[in-house]
């Protein structure tokens, strides 16, 4: 049985879903940046803001892509929010949460554009190398984070 391959319509929903994360990733960065409190925050809120411009690039980028591929780029009343995770927490201190959902927000773009590389095998090569080096940035953040995770982790139990 021959192997489906996708058509351009499901590329490009995929390349759409992946810009709506990347602008819900900038928002919730950005209000994580500015709402957490405390010493042990200041690194990680200097981490969200600088993050901040890199995924708004991402989104351009995906936004560029989506209209050579011949798709109009979706505005805000076309955004689905999913990031319960990565919502500013109540203790303005609880910078653990915080990376707890950046971590999860990046594992998800890393699924989402896993998922596109595939799509795009042998039939979109040039979305395929964008979401690759895409991937490879939010690789890098989840590495980031991870680290971070494990130095506050540390700071919590000797507490």
């Amino acid at each position: 049985m021959p192997e489906k391959k996708a058509t351009q319509q499901q590329i490009v929903a995929e390349l759409k879903k992946s810009y709506f994360m990347e602008i819900e990733t900038v928002i919730n960065y950005l209000a994580n940046s500015i709402h957490l409190d405390g010493i042990r925050a200041e690194e990680i809120r200097k981490a969200l803001a600088a993050d901040v411009q890199e995924e708004l690039t991402h989104a351009q980028t995906l936004a560029r892509r989506i209209k050579v591929l011949g798709s109009g780029i979706p505005g805000s009343l076309d955004l689905t929010m999913e990031q319960k995770s990565l919502q500013p927490p109540r203790d303005l201190t609880d910078v653990v949460s915080v990376i707890k959902g950046v971590m999860e927000a990046e594992q998800g773009a890393i699924e989402q554009y896993t998922k596109l590389i595939e799509m795009c095998d042998g039939i979109d090569w040039v979305t395929q190398d964008i979401c690759i080096q895409l991937m490879g940035d939010e690789q890098e953040h989840l590495r980031l984070f991870k680290g971070y995770l494990t130095e506050y982790s540390k700071k919590e139990v000797k507490a």
